[in-house]
């Protein structure tokens, strides 16, 4: 049966003991920022606030985000995430006070970036351990099915997430959003962080490679951050462009149903993408995935009606999750396995970037040219990323097979 694959993934000694509490706390983490705008909103009444504090939570956890992945390469995952969970309780707790004490626009903002500031990478931590688990038992090659499950499972927690919280939201109880999205960052943080078994071996102390192996800025690697970012430009110029079409068409509530096939479609092509043990190596993969995605996002500037609208994003749904996959695994064959957390993180800050550029860069496309003004948006991002591709393979595939160190390298006890 085709899903014995991921069966025998999470049957590895270990790997549902991480994967699962990794899961349940990105749902968490899935929640908060979307938690945080209804919770403003719900006292404020207005959505000026509410977007600042949403902005600024945002902001901070781009930026943050790699230095905390650095400290748990650095320092060991279970020593980082405990104090880091800590800190986000106290700051959510701050926020939920500031917004109930009735405290100035600024005051929020400062809130909202705390907590962004204080989110838990668990999603990169998840993948490292991932990462140091296969290649450690010589299974390597089954790197892209674990790659697919962790894509599964973001998707999952990003759809049914801001779900969560919109009803609570309307149900009159948006401070109950913040806290059980909070709850369950901590709740899946403290048993990732429990697991000490699976975490990747702490650097500090230890006899490392030379400076120069161990940085990340290297050609392959920017490559893979230019694609991050130019998928994150997708991402924030898709959300705007859709929502704008719909209203052009006087079918507003159609947006709703055009997210959602695209995502069950995202869903069911990334997990019939990690199904299959593919031949053809990741570096060369790239280019026909990108093509196929720029191939979407052309034909969203020739559609004519919510329907058509419906059919392509279909396409361009199915066309993301393989490279949701290919980007974290060409970045765990391209860096020194004492920064792949800080790498992770990295990627995702980002399409975090290229997301939150692209939201006001449409804004203004689709009030100057209307909702294909938006589209031509995705259109270039997905042909950024074709380009890349293209002129980048070479680099990627020299640096695409793990070397012998990494893949023979002993795992000790953790941290």
């Amino acid at each position: 049966m085709p899903s014995a694959n991921y069966r025998s993934l999470l049957r590895t000694p270990g790997a549902a003991a991480f994967f699962l509490p990794a899961s349940l706390g990105r749902a968490g983490i899935a929640m908060t920022g979307l938690s945080l705008v209804w919770l403003v909103h719900g006292h404020t009444g207005g959505f000026s606030a509410a977007g600042l504090v949403g902005g600024a939570f945002a902001a901070t956890d781009a930026l943050v985000a790699p230095q905390l992945a650095r400290l748990a390469d650095r320092f060991g995952q279970t020593r980082v995430l405990p104090p880091t969970l800590l800190a986000h309780a106290v700051a959510v707790t701050a926020l939920v006070s500031l917004v109930t004490a009735d405290a100035l626009g600024a005051l929020l903002a400062v809130g909202g970036a705390l907590v962004g500031a204080t989110v838990p990478q668990l999603g990169a931590m998840s993948a490292a351990r991932w990462a140091v688990l296969l290649r450690t038992d010589g299974r390597g090659a089954e790197l892209p099915t674990a790659f697919a499950l962790e894509s599964v499972s973001n998707a999952v927690a990003y759809l049914a997430g801001p779900m969560v919280v919109s009803a609570l939201a309307a149900s009159g109880r948006p401070s109950a959003g913040t806290l059980l999205a909070a709850s369950l960052t901590v709740a899946g943080g403290l048993a990732l962080a429990a697991r000490r078994d699976s975490a990747p071996p702490a650097t500090v102390g230890r006899d490392e490679r030379t400076h120069t192996e161990r940085a990340l800025p290297r050609a392959p690697f920017l490559l893979l951050m230019g694609l991050n970012l130019a998928i994150g430009v997708y991402f924030g110029a898709m959300q705007v462009s859709v929502t704008a079409f719909t209203v052009e068409h006087g079918a507003a509530g159609t947006a709703a149903p055009v997210f959602a096939v695209s995502g069950v479609s995202g869903l069911l092509a990334g997990w019939l993408y990690g199904l299959r043990r593919w031949r053809t190596a990741p570096a060369s993969q790239l280019l026909p995935v990108t093509a196929l995605l720029t191939l979407g996002t052309l034909l969203l500037l020739a559609v004519r009606s919510p329907l058509q609208l419906g059919l392509v994003v279909v396409l361009t749904g199915a066309a993301i999750p393989p490279l949701l996959v290919l980007f974290p695994v060409l970045t765990e064959s391209t860096v020194h396995r004492t920064v792949l957390t800080q790498a992770f993180s990295w990627l995702g800050s980002a399409s975090a970037a290229g997301s939150a550029a692209a939201a006001a860069a449409s804004g203004s496309a689709v009030d100057s040219l209307g909702s294909r003004g938006g589209f031509a948006i995705t259109a270039a991002a997905a042909g950024a990323m074709t380009l890349q591709s293209l002129f980048g393979v070479r680099a990627l595939r020299t640096t695409g097979q793990p070397s012998p160190r990494r893949a023979s390298a002993s795992v000790s006890p953790r941290d």
